[in-house]
């Protein structure tokens, strides 16, 4: 059987391919929603990964294949619309006849003060969909704690400081809470004080100092929990065994996966639903690098995914972290069914 609360996947995360024109005031639409974050990447060309949010706002840039601070940037994405976004002329965004792929959430508009934690923090929530955008500014202090309006337990928390030259730190549930893994680099998993070795609640996480609560420096957020029948936030051993790898069960057909070895200095990996290729050849982007995509093998089924290589990026004998968000096929609306 499988239940959702999510009755349409596609109005909360959904993703769009668009082909540059080069000019201004370009509007991406088809989106299904007015994005509060979009993460943008130029398919065809070494250009890096644009990310950008509602809470700070249109031309507001941080790159999860660099560690440099947000930056202000006119011509990239300069108005979030209702069924998309629009961008400049940036050439990470719309160079003219190049290929770009956006993935797009909904959180919960433009934010609210939250006072949940002993750091006040700014949030955009979505507890339908298990997503939201936090914006706070460390203390220095160990341990503190921040809220993020989900209502539930997130497992995946990324982070990254927007004042300050400074990596992009990320808690997974898999990892425990006295690990850390890093999004801008190839690294392992590595013993961190970041979460001060306590699991996240159902109204805060918490942190150490040092990377994640530098005094005086702003940071960002990026907060995940799982849905049944929607989201899928877990990890899986890889077998080494080339086509006949590891399958992993989900309750849904993955839309969008985001895959890391944590054991072994390897690409991260993302892949989608729409650029050329499944079942059983995919093109990934590495959130790591602004490498233009290239090929892996692995099949999405209506119920999960499935490794088809012996890769070190996704498949070798080791084990790796994933997010998953897509649309159950059965049982909506915390109906049960049962598949025929």
């Amino acid at each position: 059987m499988a239940y959702t609360t999510v009755n349409k996947s596609s109005l909360y995360q959904n993703n769009v391919l668009w082909t540059g024109n080069g000019t201004t005031d370009h509007a991406i639409t088809g989106v299904g929603f007015q994005p509060d974050y979009v993460w943008a990447k130029h398919r065809n060309g070494a250009s890096g990964h644009h990310w950008y949010d509602v809470i700070r706002g249109v031309e507001k840039r941080i790159r999860s294949d660099t560690n440099a601070a947000e930056t202000t940037a006119s011509t990239g994405l300069t108005a979030f619309g209702s069924d998309g976004f629009t961008v400049g002329t940036d050439s990470g965004l719309n160079s003219n006849s190049n290929t770009f792929v956006g993935w797009n959430w909904k959180a919960g508009g433009a934010g609210s003060a939250n006072t949940d934690g002993s750091i006040s923090s700014t949030v955009s929530a979505n507890t339908t969909s298990g997503f939201s955008i936090v914006t706070y500014t460390g203390n220095g202090t160990q341990p503190s704690t921040v809220g993020h309006g989900l209502g539930v337990v997130p497992k995946m928390i990324i982070t990254k400081s927007l004042s300050a030259v400074e990596g992009w730190y990320v808690y997974h549930a898999s990892m425990g809470n006295d690990k850390s893994i890093v999004l801008n680099t190839t690294g392992a998993e590595y013993s961190s004080a970041n979460w001060s070795s306590t699991t996240p609640t159902s109204s805060v996480f918490t942190l150490g100092g040092g990377d994640t609560n530098t005094s005086g420096r702003t940071m960002v957020a990026y907060c995940f929990a799982e849905v049944a029948g929607y989201s899928k936030i877990g990890s899986y051993e890889g077998t080494g065994a080339g086509g006949d790898n590891t399958f992993i069960f989900t309750g849904f057909k993955p839309s969008f996966i985001m895959i890391k070895n944590t054991e072994s200095a390897e690409d991260w990996i993302t892949y989608d639903n729409l650029r050329y290729g499944y079942n059983e050849a995919n093109y990934i982007l590495r959130p790591n690098t602004d490498a233009i995509e290239d090929g892996l093998f692995s099949d999405i089924f209506s119920n999960g995914f499935k490794i088809r290589g012996d890769n070190g990026k996704y498949g070798s004998a080791h084990k790796f972290i994933y997010y998953a968000v897509g649309q159950t096929l059965v049982g909506t609306n915390n109906i049960p069914c049962t598949a025929r």
